[in-house]
C-alpha cells in the first residue's frame, strides 16, 4: 500500500485502485468535499506527475480521455483547487509523493495500460439522487429525469414557463461553463429539439444562468456530471453517428435533425413566445428582443 496524507486530502494505492478522499479542512473547496471519496481503477488512468515547487508541491492524476463522465461534463473546466485529481503536497512529504507517483507508473507499465481513449466510463460519476440549489434555481436529477425549479430572482420567461421537467432519452447532451466571479457561466441541458437553440442562459428554459456564489454554483457540476454518465459514451454516440451515414432508417440519439424538425422546432418556439406575450409575461420589449434571439439562433 502507498499512501500519503495531506491537509488537501488522502491518496492511497494498492495496486489496482488510487482511492482519493478530500480533506476536511476548510481550505479543501466545498466542491471537492461535496463529491466525496473517488475510487479510481488503474484502467483508468494514462499517467501521474508531482510537480514540485519551493514551498508546496502538486501531485496530478491523469486520467484516460473518456473514462470520467466528470471530466467529460466539465471539459477541463474546473477551477484547479475543486480538481480531485490534483493534490497540494507539503514541502517536506515530497519524498512521499514522489514513492506514491512511482508506485502508480509501476503497475501501469506491469499491467500494459492503454493509454488510448477508453470506450467507456470506467468511473460511476455521483449517485443519485442529486439536487444543487444555484443562483438561478434548483436543478435535481433522479436517474431518469432533470427538474428544474427557476428561483424568484430568474428571468420572468423562465419563470413563467413553470418547472422544467426533462427526460433522460430526450437530452442529447449536458454544456456546462463555471461562474468564474467574473464572468457567468451555465449548466445546459440540450434535447433533440432545442439543440439548434442559441438562447443565452438567461432567457433559455433548458439552462441555468450561474451568476452567484462561486463557491455554490460550482456544486451545478454534480449534476451535470450525474447526467453525463448516463448518457451514451461520447464513443458509441459516434459510433452510431457513422453507422447512419451508411445506412437509411431511424435517427440515434443524439444526432442532429433533419431541416424538417429543425423548422418545426423553430415555430413551436415561436409559438411559445407568442402565447407568453398574449398572456401578458413578457413585455413588449422583452418579446421582440427573445425572438430576435430565437430567430438568430436557428
Amino acid at each position: 500500500m502507498a499512501e500519503i496524507i495531506q491537509r488537501d486530502g488522502t491518496w492511497a494505492f494498492d495496486g489496482t485502485t488510487v482511492r482519493i478522499t478530500p480533506g476536511l479542512h476548510r481550505s479543501v473547496p466545498l466542491f471537492r468535499q461535496t463529491y466525496g471519496e473517488i475510487a479510481v481503477p488503474l484502467e483508468a488512468v494514462s499517467g501521474v506527475v508531482l510537480e514540485a515547487e519551493r514551498k508546496r508541491g502538486r501531485l496530478r492524476l491523469r486520467l484516460r480521455e473518456g473514462a470520467d463522465p466528470l471530466l467529460q461534463a466539465t471539459g477541463g473546466r474546473l477551477p484547479d483547487a475543486a480538481d480531485p485529481y490534483r493534490l497540494a503536497v507539503d514541502v517536506d512529504r515530497t519524498g512521499v509523493a514522489e514513492y506514491v507517483a512511482e508506485e502508480i507508473r509501476r503497475a501501469l507499465l506491469l499491467d500494459q495500460v492503454p493509454k488510448e481513449p477508453a470506450k467507456a466510463y470506467l468511473l460511476p460519476g455521483p449517485p443519485v439522487p442529486v439536487s444543487v440549489r444555484s443562483s438561478d434555481g434548483t436543478v435535481s436529477f433522479d436517474g431518469t429525469r432533470v427538474r428544474i425549479d427557476w428561483a424568484d430572482t430568474s428571468e420572468r420567461v423562465k419563470r413563467a414557463t413553470g418547472p422544467r421537467v426533462i427526460d433522460l432519452g430526450d437530452l442529447v447532451r449536458v454544456e456546462w461553463l463555471p461562474n468564474s466571479g467574473h464572468e457567468d457561466g451555465f449548466l445546459r441541458f440540450v434535447t433533440r429539439e432545442t439543440v439548434f437553440s442559441k438562447l443565452p442562459p438567461e432567457k433559455d428554459p433548458y439552462a441555468l444562468d450561474l451568476w452567484g456564489s462561486v463557491r455554490r454554483d460550482l456544486l451545478t457540476a454534480l449534476v451535470a456530471t450525474a447526467v453525463t454518465a448516463r448518457l451514451p459514451h461520447p464513443s458509441t454516440r459516434a459510433a452510431a453517428g457513422n453507422h447512419e451515414d451508411g445506412a437509411h432508417g431511424s435517427r440515434p440519439a443524439g444526432a442532429v435533425p433533419p431541416a424538417a424538425d429543425h423548422h418545426d422546432v423553430l415555430l413551436r418556439r415561436l409559438r411559445e413566445l407568442g402565447e407568453l406575450y398574449r398572456e401578458g409575461v413578457l413585455t413588449d420589449e422583452e418579446f421582440a428582443r427573445t425572438k430576435a434571439v430565437v430567430l438568430r439562433g436557428f
